[in-house]
């Protein structure tokens, strides 16, 4: 199980998407133990699926009882009583990228399932471009 969390291939288009979701929700959840937790675990990549999760669901949770009534749009005028849901969308489309895919390169993830082995071969073949025969 916890090779499976940990799979990622060396995909840097995954990387950006993690330490961009992660820096913004470690940012955006400071006063929150559980927001800045899930972005610290995203910035340095481990258990970036479980991250990733945490974060879908805060981010869900935030919608339905908060955000939803006051629309897509964020309020850049303050014109409005409350705030769109236009943020959360976007977290959440990172957020199951990052699940469905692993924290990609550059990551712990990365590296544990190098040195436990759980990398296959040709995982890194296809992702260094190389074909295998």
């Amino acid at each position: 199980m916890l090779n499976k969390l940990a799979r990622t291939n060396d995909d840097y288009a995954l990387t950006i998407a993690r330490l961009v979701l992660g820096v913004l929700f470690f940012v955006h959840g400071d006063q929150l133990m559980l927001g800045w937790f899930g972005g610290l675990m995203l910035v340095v990549g481990f258990w970036g699926r479980v991250a990733a999760l945490s974060i879908i669901c805060l981010m869900a949770v935030a919608v339905v009882k908060v955000h939803w009534q006051f629309g897509l749009f964020m309020n850049w005028f303050g014109t409005k009583k409350g705030e769109g849901f236009e943020y959360h969308l976007l977290a959440i489309t990172l957020g199951v990228v990052i699940a469905l895919r692993g924290s990609g390169a550059l990551s712990l993830d990365r590296l544990l399932a190098r040195l436990r082995g759980s990398v296959p071969v040709e995982i890194d073949n296809l992702a260094a471009g190389a074909h295998a025969p």
